[in-house]
């Protein structure tokens, strides 16, 4: 599969795996910043490379021989760890570009994060970087860790404490929420490495999911975003996973008013639009998450198998209760439950009890108690049945020593089968049988709402994986991340939809009068009943103002002309009016869509599908897409809405020009791309007949960059 991205990342394995370090600000006083950061290299990890303490108050730091400044080490090492006040960073940075560092992780705060002085501080590092090449990691993080190795690169005291190594990848510009993840390996869940990127002045999160796409320790990629510096490379960084067939689990911090000004304040990125955010996470295969322990949960269910998207479940439980319960949390995610095998039904039957439940949900009774074996040979049944995808094992009270014999089933059954045997601890005292299956790498939930949550998204996922054109490359890779312009002018109706027919988008032929008396005659010439509409650029919704009549007959059309424009005049005295527009009504049976674009300073174009007129509006029922709009994508997006089988002929009512509808969305999408200055367009409505009579923008709004 190719990446389609022209984007080149930066080679970040000797920031991963350095062969040399070296620390500024390293001391051996006692719970300094630049103590914990010595400690946690030679102590806590297993770094072989050649490592130089940097302070000019002393000889040596834990043992090592010490140097007066970055300019006096014996060579450019790969990285240099920054845990100096922000007054000297400056220099720092400077002798480290000069002597040929690759990499620094500045720990250090103050900078845009704080004010003015910050804010020129960091501008005058990237400056350096630019110049000399050294690459910048920060400033304003906790650092950055390699758990596989073990290598800490942080000042953090609880890094002795997060070593556990794993296969998912973890990408964070907040240190204090990533370590809260990193810290559910007390539940077994293990991380290859965590960077934490604070400011992001130079490598930011997407650099280092593109790097974790390569990495062979990494089978997963979380990441938490509080805003994006560069949305197009951070879609580029996740096409790359996906070529590379890692799933990204991410969690984007801003999606209200209230958590997006606070995540503004902290990073001094763009927060971006929820919707626009969730929309392209979607479309880039990122799975978003609602809060932190749904996004462990997660990604270490992809680590453990990458579904297929049509999985089918079995639940294996010791009591009926948990079993229900379990069953209807399966019931309420909208997954489904396995049909056993007769040849499982016949074993289940042969080593349970007659008053198990031996149907899915499996209900062993006490038989997990008084007859282990029974017990294990029942799960190793429902586990290898060729049915199942998923084995769900609700645990709901903890059972002490008998909880153990258990754990130890559920882990031994899991080495015969790849089949996911997943936990659910539901009891809040954990026991040793919870700690068991946690050092096993099983996992447990600690809730059946988690679980469900989780095993739908992982489904999902594989669904989209199935279905990826990976082909596709969003318009974004080509344009860039383009800030709002300064000016806008919004074209007129008559200009818009000839712009918009001269590219195949099927229009309403429009026809201008300046005059009561051009109307009239434009009228009689046309025939038929008309659709009449003033004609102004200062004005985008007409029908509010009285700006629409509709059904008008050619006789009336001299009328009509001035009634618009009385109306118009007394609603918005001194709007520039050039007309009145005047067309064919469309047919009386079509059903109204609607089609817009507008530009995203963060992921550039993206497309809006709805229904249309004051629907759009009222249910706010909508998909989007990011450009280009392919006619398969444009079927997904009708496909999406919840409204879709007002569409497809609901009740009764006739099936619509689907096609026709598609080829619309498709070729408005091909316009916006052979004209980026396109800032906004709303199609609104667009008339949608019966199969085969096609589909026609009525109204047309474009906004372009003046």
């Amino acid at each position: 599969m190719k990446d389609m991205v022209s984007y080149q990342f930066p080679d970040l394995t000797r920031l991963f795996a350095p062969n040399s370090l070296a620390v500024i600000g390293a001391s051996d006083k006692e719970h300094s910043i630049g103590n914990h950061a010595m400690k946690n290299i030679v102590e806590h990890s297993r770094f072989e490379g050649r490592l130089y303490p940097i302070n000019p108050k002393q000889e040596r730091v834990m043992g090592l021989q010490c140097y007066p400044n970055v300019a006096a080490l014996p060579e450019p090492v790969d990285v240099l760890v920054v845990v100096i006040p922000a007054k000297g960073v400056r220099q720092a940075i400077e002798e480290a570009g000069q002597l040929g560092v690759k990499f620094a992780v500045i720990l250090t705060s103050g900078f845009s994060e704080a004010d003015d002085w910050g804010r020129a501080e960091e501008a005058a590092l990237v400056e350096i970087s630019h110049r000399t090449g050294i690459r910048l990691y920060g400033p304003n993080c906790p650092g950055l860790v390699n758990l596989t190795m073990p290598l800490g690169m942080t000042f953090s005291p609880a890094f002795k404490d997060d070593i556990c190594p794993g296969p998912i990848g973890l990408a964070t510009q907040g240190g204090g929420l990533g370590r809260n993840m990193i810290q559910h390996n007390v539940r077994g869940v293990g991380y290859a490495n965590w960077s934490s990127s604070g400011n992001e002045c130079d490598l930011q999160v997407a650099d280092f999911i593109h790097h974790m796409a390569n990495d062979p320790d990494v089978k997963v990629i979380g990441c938490l975003i509080e805003g994006f510096k560069d949305g197009a490379r951070f879609a580029a960084a996740c096409r790359h996973a996906a070529c590379m067939g890692k799933p990204v689990v991410g969690l984007k911090v801003g999606r209200s008013e209230y958590g997006a000004k606070a995540a503004q304040s902290h990073t001094a990125s763009i927060t971006g639009s929820a919707e626009v955010n969730s929309a392209v996470f979607r479309q880039l295969g990122v799975i978003e998450v609602d809060d932190l322990d749904e996004l462990v949960d997660v990604a270490q269910l992809l680590a453990r198998k990458l579904p297929k998207g049509d999985e089918e479940i079995a639940i294996f439980a010791s009591s009926g209760g948990a079993a229900s319960l379990c069953a209807d949390t399966v019931g309420s995610y909208g997954l489904t439950l396995a049909t056993f095998a007769d040849k499982t039904q016949a074993r289940l039957d042969e080593v349970l009890p007659d008053y198990a439940a031996i149907d899915n949900p499996i209900d062993t009774t006490s038989i997990s108690i008084s007859h282990p074996q029974a017990y294990a040979d029942a799960l190793l049944a429902a586990a290898t049945d060729a049915n199942v995808d998923l084995v769900l094992a609700p645990l709901p009270m903890d059972y002490g020593q008998y909880s153990v014999v258990n754990g130890k089933t559920l882990i031994d059954a899991q080495t015969k089968t790849d089949v996911p045997i997943v936990p659910i601890w539901m009891s809040e005292r954990q026991g040793d049988g919870y700690h068991l299956l946690a050092k096993a790498g099983l996992v447990p939930f600690r809730s059946l709402r988690n679980m469900g949550k989780a095993v739908r998204r992982w489904i999902d996922w594989g669904g989209w994986r199935a279905g990826w054109d990976a082909d596709w490359s969003p318009l974004l890779a080509h344009t860039g991340s383009v800030p709002a312009p300064d000016a806008t002018r919004t074209l007129n109706e008559v200009d818009g939809k000839r712009a918009l027919a001269g590219a195949g988008v099927p229009t309403a032929v429009p026809h201008i009068a300046g005059t009561s008396a051009g109307a009239a005659g434009l009228a009689a010439k046309m025939g038929g009943r008309l659709a009449m509409k003033i004609v102004s650029a200062d004005i985008a919704h007409k029908s509010d103002i009285g700006g629409v009549m509709l059904d008008v007959a050619p006789a009336d059309a001299a009328a009509g002309f001035d009634m618009i424009v009385a109306k118009v005049t007394a609603a918005r005295p001194g709007s520039r009016i050039d007309g009145v527009l005047l067309e064919p009504m469309a047919g009386p049976d079509g059903v109204e869509a609607f089609v817009g674009v507008a530009r995203d300073p963060v992921f550039g174009h993206m497309m809006t599908f709805g229904l249309g007129g004051i629907y759009v509006e009222m249910f706010r029922d909508v998909t989007r897409r990011m450009l280009p709009v392919t006619p398969e994508m444009a079927r997904d997006m009708v496909a999406d809405l919840a409204s879709a089988p007002l569409l497809a002929g609901y009740r009764g009512q006739p099936a619509r020009d689907l096609d026709a509808l598609a080829d619309l969305i498709a070729k408005v999408s091909d316009f916006v791309a052979d004209n980026p200055d396109v800032v906004e367009m709303d199609l609104n409505p667009v008339w949608v007949g019966q199969a085969g009579e096609g589909a026609m923008a009525l109204d047309a709004v474009i906004v372009v960059e003046a």
